[in-house]
């Protein structure tokens, strides 16, 4: 690609009065202090062994599903639930898919709940229960991806392999001063840090960069006085620690409305619906929806979309919730049937069931589902 041109700002150039040390080229040396940082400060995680150790494939597969786009803090108690219940892919495998996703209900990005249930399934079915150890192989399974497979590979079987998350991503963009903005910089980001990969210790290696990016090559204010690399570190070399990497301006997210209907019955029982499994929250359940459009909908059409004929209430105010790729409005109304009243519900009535209010925290309801009915009921 074309030469960028180089970033300056108020990071541009070394404070006088602090002292450089000479560049040494990213190489073998910068893969040995990382594992030796690596060997006294790693995280101590629940899914991980110490170093040099085995590794289980199945904690190593189940960590990385669940940490794609979400946080270690809130992996750590979903990981312990789920191997507490299913502590081999055998297990998991063995459980209903409505389970799954009400252990899952919580966590977003709901694919990777079905996603988890296929994968097992297949192990179990196509290799017997024992994860392949090749990138090949592996990504021929449901929901894994270049990055997670690198990831198993290299971590649960010690192939050299080279994962790259956000982490890794900004520690090698920093090592090696890549100014080009991502995501057009990715493939030269993936070929550096192939260029690090070592033969042995790849997985030791890959956590240890994960670490780094996590614990001291942070987004903001790097601490890059006490970085096991600062000597092998461009960015840090020419004062653009902080500025990289460059990110391309984001999109606008868009906006989209419609309105949910809380049908309450006199016993306390809500009533829910599943949702299909192809699509956005498959195969969760939900508060009864108009269709999600770019528009609020009108008062008479949305009631047209109501799941029972009877008298409904507008909740006050709106339930807001921010997915990835848009942010959701909801208007509320809600309804409060008797036990034995005898009202139709609509054609998709085999989807629908009635739960107690006591068993909505078992349940497989997404987060934005949990809100419509804290604030359909708040409201009454």
């Amino acid at each position: 690609s074309p030469a960028q041109p180089e970033i300056r700002g108020r990071m541009g150039a070394p404070q006088k009065n602090q002292k450089q040390l000479p560049l040494r080229p990213a190489g073998a040396e910068t893969v040995e202090a990382l594992l030796l940082w690596y060997g006294s400060e790693r995280r101590h995680l629940p899914w991980r062994y110490g170093p040099r150790k085995k590794a289980d494939p199945y904690r190593v597969w189940l960590s990385e599903i669940m940490l794609q786009q979400t946080t270690v803090k809130a992996v750590i108690p979903y990981f312990q639930k789920f191997v507490a219940r299913w502590p081999t892919v055998a297990a998991l495998a063995s459980a209903q898919l409505e389970e799954v996703l009400q252990q899952w209900a919580g966590l977003g990005y709901y694919s990777r709940a079905r996603n988890l249930k296929a994968c097992a399934d297949a192990v179990v079915r196509d290799f017997g229960g024992v994860f392949p150890r090749t990138e090949k192989q592996l990504l021929e399974l449901p929901g894994i991806g270049p990055y997670t497979a690198a990831a198993i590979a290299a971590i649960a079987f010690g192939e050299k392999a080279t994962p790259v998350d956000g982490n890794i991503e900004r520690v090698v963009s920093r090592l090696f001063a890549v100014q080009q903005a991502l995501p057009a910089s990715k493939p030269e980001i993936r070929r550096l840090a192939a260029t690090l990969t070592p033969t042995r210790r790849a997985g030791d290696f890959a956590q240890a960069m994960m670490d780094l990016g996590a614990e001291i090559c942070a987004p903001k204010n790097p601490s890059c006085l006490v970085c096991p690399l600062q000597q092998d570190c461009a960015a840090n070399a020419r004062g653009l620690a902080e500025l990289l990497p460059v990110k391309a301006p984001k999109m606008a997210r868009p906006s989209r409305y419609g309105v949910a209907f809380l049908v309450q019955r006199d016993d306390g029982a809500v009533l829910l619906r599943q949702r299909p499994e192809a699509g956005l929250l498959g195969g969760m359940l939900e508060v009864p929806s108009t269709h999600w459009g770019d528009a609020p909908p009108p008062k008479k059409e949305a009631l047209r979309a109501a799941p029972v004929t009877t008298s409904w209430m507008p909740v006050p105010g709106t339930v807001v919730h921010v997915f990835t790729h848009f942010r959701l409005e909801l208007v509320v109304y809600r309804a409060l049937v008797p036990v034995d009243a005898s009202f139709t519900l609509w054609a998709e009535q085999e989807r629908c069931r009635w739960v107690q209010r006591r068993d909505l925290h078992a349940q497989a309801l997404p987060s934005v589902m949990k809100k419509v009915i804290a604030h359909g009921m708040n409201a009454a």
